[in-house]
């Protein structure tokens, strides 16, 4: 493929011929996709099962809280390391480490009989999800080759993960009411399945060469402690003094400042700050980012007016926004051939646009509302999620060298995460602040303050995006080092057939 050539994703041309896989690589996919359901399903489960969860235990507010916080800290917190690792030491080995972490402690959690025990597996839990994730993104943009084979990859993978997460609501309401242990136990079947699978068709790889690579201990330890903070800081904005939050977010800052002086030192860095001049990727991130803080903390809201002000138990609450989910049928069979006819940038974009329309109409929202008024919000936000999540994890990965896949990988889900955790926290506080009162017009009017914050996240993202229409078109992203796709053909091979390298099949 010369320099000058441009794919489908870019130009938005169709391509000459429909895309297929080879039974190989239907394997690796489905293992992957397997591995996201079951990170997007576990979150799930446990957010319906809090409740039963306080009431066994005897957790107060505080210590129920820590049980969600724990898991954010662990994954947020860890996720740029765990994608640097992936790149550093092979990515189907930390897949698969990582991986059997993920199940040895969420069985943990399911046999925890005080809090403090719970809280630790979640940890460890969270920290195994943020290595192993973006480990499983990278061999999927490392093994599929750069345009529409990677795109229908990416969105089949997007698409599983938004699934989990919705089947997760149901599943989790329908196991808590055998006991909210089996939301733990349930991860732990399902991540045995996944990694006798993985042995069998994710192919190893050769291992990296880390030449002049060694791991940047300054550069990990102080990102790591950074983010953990900041994630804590804003995840705590709404239950903890005005003082304890600043001091917590001024302590994350300058240890994030520490971190960028560190790599701009380092021979070897853990984030090389050169691959920020990809206005692609940085445009992704941000965009990624306020797109998931809309998101969740619309889902927060929702759940709370269900359950506190309509008196709606868990499971109705579940199979209310199991609609969101719909993107899990259209991202592997219908956003491909938007993104071929518009491009990334434009579904990404017009994605957006339905995410702002649909908090927009849950604005006025009533005491008596009926579902039939609920829905044309949730399903327009299943259609965002379709539009906008895919092409967001193409554009956040495309042209990056393959060296550095799990890096890109890291990135995308550190916004994701540190978006949640801002939407989550930026809701939460504005909805206590406007209540000012236990009756249900007070309640009420907490919503309708509280559900502003989506819909300004979802403005931010859109804005953001909207930049990426004016780009040139074809323009070779952050690798610098040739063009877009051309990556390491013997890998895209192994993972085809499972043999060594080869002669890979392009797309011209």
């Amino acid at each position: 493929m010369s320099s000058s050539a441009q794919t489908p994703s870019s130009t938005g041309a169709p391509s000459a011929s429909p895309v297929t896989f080879k039974p190989r690589e239907w394997g690796v996919l489905l293992v992957l996709c397997g591995a996201i359901f079951l990170e997007g399903i576990d979150v799930a489960m446990l957010n319906v099962a809090m409740p039963a969860i306080r009431a066994d235990l005897g957790l107060s507010t505080g210590s129920l809280q820590w049980v969600m916080s724990a898991y954010v800290l662990g994954y947020g917190g860890f996720m740029l390391l765990g994608g640097r690792a992936a790149d550093l030491f092979g990515r189907r080995r930390m897949f698969v480490l990582w991986l059997s972490v993920f199940l040895v402690f969420s069985g943990l959690g399911g046999f925890a009989t005080e809090g403090w025990t719970l809280i630790v597996a979640r940890f460890v839990t969270g920290v195994a999800a943020a290595f192993m994730t973006p480990a499983g993104l990278s061999i999927i943009t490392t093994g599929f080759e750069e345009g529409p084979r990677r795109n229908k990859a990416l969105l089949i993978y997007s698409g599983t993960a938004a699934g989990g997460f919705s089947i997760g609501l149901v599943v989790g309401g329908l196991l808590t009411t055998f006991g909210w242990r089996w939301v733990f136990f349930v991860p732990v079947v399902l991540s045995a399945l996944i990694l006798a699978a993985a042995l069998a068709f994710v192919p190893r790889s050769p291992r990296p060469d880390r030449t002049g690579q060694s791991v940047d201990l300054a550069g990990a330890l102080s990102v790591t402690a950074a983010i953990v903070l900041l994630v804590l800081g804003v995840e705590r904005a709404s239950h903890a003094s005005a003082a304890a939050t600043a001091g917590t977010l001024a302590a994350g800052l300058a240890l994030l400042a520490v971190f960028v002086a560190v790599e701009r030192r380092a021979a070897a860095p853990l984030v090389r700050l050169g691959i920020f001049r990809s206005g692609a990727l940085v445009r992704a991130n941000l965009a990624g980012l306020f797109f998931a803080g809309g998101f969740f903390g619309f889902q927060f809201l929702v759940v709370l007016y269900l359950q506190e002000l309509r008196g709606w138990s868990t499971l109705q609450t579940s199979f209310a926004m199991i609609v969101i989910g719909i993107d899990a049928v259209l991202s592997p069979t219908v956003t491909p051939r938007i993104v071929e006819r518009l491009g990334n940038a434009r579904a990404i974009f017009g994605g957006l646009l339905l995410a702002a329309l649909s908090y927009a109409l849950f604005l006025p929202l009533g005491a008596d509302w009926t579902y039939a008024a609920m829905f044309p919000s949730l399903i327009i936000l299943g259609l965002a999620f379709a539009l906008s999540y895919g092409p967001l994890t193409i554009v956040a990965t495309e042209g990056v060298r393959e060296e550095e896949q799990g890096l890109a990988g890291g990135l995308l889900y550190t916004a994701f995460q540190f978006g949640a955790a801002l939407g989550l926290s930026a809701a939460s506080a504005v909805n206590v602040w406007a209540t000012t009162g236990g009756s249900p017009a007070a309640l009420l009017d907490g919503y309708r303050a509280a559900l502003w914050v989506p819909l300004a996240a979802a403005l931010l993202a859109l804005l953001t995006s909207a930049f990426g229409l004016r780009s040139r078109r074809g323009t070779v992203a952050a690798s610098g080092t040739g063009p877009a796709g051309e990556g390491d053909a013997g890998a895209r091979d192994a993972i085809a057939d499972g043999s060594g390298p080869g002669v890979s099949e392009r797309v011209a």
